[in-house]
């Protein structure tokens, strides 16, 4: 766990790559980006043609992209700038609050 905080605060790993080198080094280059989450920037001829990046990471660059997800992130920080938030402790008691009243009794036959 403390690895991977860790990871989260230090600054991407961005290596440059000709594409000749990476056809090579192909299983390699794909786990460090899975491993370590690295990127790497294919080029041609010194001229970048394409990036890699773990999936979990271009799913959720992919999910940004739908307008509906823009918009409930916009909405979501006015929000929060508006005062509107709180802190998580109290909104997990009350979930927890809620929960209690809910739980419901099997029915015995």
């Amino acid at each position: 766990m403390a690895r991977k905080a860790a990871r989260a605060q230090s600054p991407p790993v961005v290596q440059r790559l000709p594409l000749t080198a990476a056809r090579i080094n192909l299983g390699a280059l794909v786990k460090r980006v899975h491993l370590n989450k690295e990127y790497v920037i294919l080029e041609k001829d010194g001229i970048p043609v394409a990036g890699l990046m773990a999936i979990d990471e271009f799913e959720d660059y992919l999910e940004l992209q739908q307008p509906k997800v823009r918009e409930s992130i916009r909405e979501s920080q006015q929000e929060y700038l508006a005062g509107k938030s709180r802190p998580a402790g109290e909104f997990l008691e009350e979930l927890r609050r809620q929960t209690r009243g809910r739980v419901k009794r099997r029915r015995t036959a």
